[in-house]
């Protein structure tokens, strides 16, 4: 028995040895399989955080009721035409910030109880997201039409302060382009934004504003902007015509607040529009 007992102890010396020599022999194989276990349980810390805020964020499912199939498909032939002019980089960033503006008036609409089409990018000429609704009256109207220029400024400003502060030619040109994009957006002419927004205004102003058009068609001999202003004067012209009663009777309160709105936003974009050039 003691001779047994004995053989078992050693036999169980050397397999304790086997095991611990089989050990050293292959430590990165545990480490690797050590970092595998903590990279899962990070992984799964990681979805169950997404999933909490997918579940609780509102916006988010409001963006996910946004993007439909026609917005992305045309999100990526903008990306393709845009990036055989100007690079990858460049065209992601610019239709990214018109999606940024376009996402302003989709979150005015749905504050003004308006239903909201998805946006849709047509390369090259730009971005529209359709209004399956009527404005109750031209205040309305403006608020919506002046929400994707602030957005679309602040979006502007916000990748042109990272490109001064990072020194990323990218982010200025970008930021640049964008600040370019909503004043060009904001030229009181039908069916740009500013021409929606001096629809608040009386209709002196909106003669006015074809009349700015014009200047800026002579002063950039924009082919989109020829465009523009034909389609705008065709509705204008069927506006005067063919008023809607009530709809442009805004008080005067409410005239000066949007006229403000507008005159500041336009300021502070051809204010930044030197900026870091």
């Amino acid at each position: 028995m003691t001779n047994g007992s004995e053989a078992e102890r050693r036999s169980r010396e050397v397999e304790n040895l086997r095991a611990v020599y089989q050990s050293l022999q292959h430590p990165e194989a545990q480490a690797r399989t050590r970092q595998s276990h903590r990279g899962k349980a990070a992984a799964g810390v990681a979805v169950a955080g997404l999933l909490f805020l997918l579940g609780k964020a509102k916006f988010l499912g409001f963006l996910a009721g946004v993007l439909k199939f026609k917005t992305l498909a045309t999100m990526l032939l903008s990306i393709g035409a845009y990036a055989i002019e100007w690079g990858w980089l460049f065209a992601l960033g610019f239709v990214l910030l018109m999606f940024v503006h376009e996402m302003g008036h989709a979150i005015a609409m749905r504050a003004e109880g308006i239903p909201a089409g998805a946006p849709v990018f047509i390369p090259f000429v730009g971005a529209f997201i359709a209004m399956h609704g009527q404005p109750r009256d031209a205040a309305v109207e403006a608020r919506v039409a002046i929400a994707g220029p602030v957005v679309g400024s602040l979006a502007a400003w916000a990748v042109l302060g990272a490109g001064l502060a990072l020194e990323q030619r990218l982010l200025l040109a970008l930021g640049h382009t964008a600040v370019l994009l909503n004043l060009f957006n904001l030229v009181p002419v039908p069916p740009l934004d500013g021409g929606r927004i001096a629809g608040a205004f009386t209709r002196t102003y909106w003669v006015i504003g074809y009349a700015l058009g014009i200047v800026a068609l002579l002063v950039t001999w924009s082919p989109l902007l020829l465009i523009v202003l034909v389609v705008g004067l065709w509705t204008l012209v069927q506006r005067w015509r063919n008023p809607v009663p009530g709809y442009d009777s805004l008080p005067p309160r409410q005239r000066t607040l949007i006229a403000l709105a507008y005159a500041v936003l336009v300021t502070g974009l051809v204010a930044t529009l030197s900026v870091g050039s």
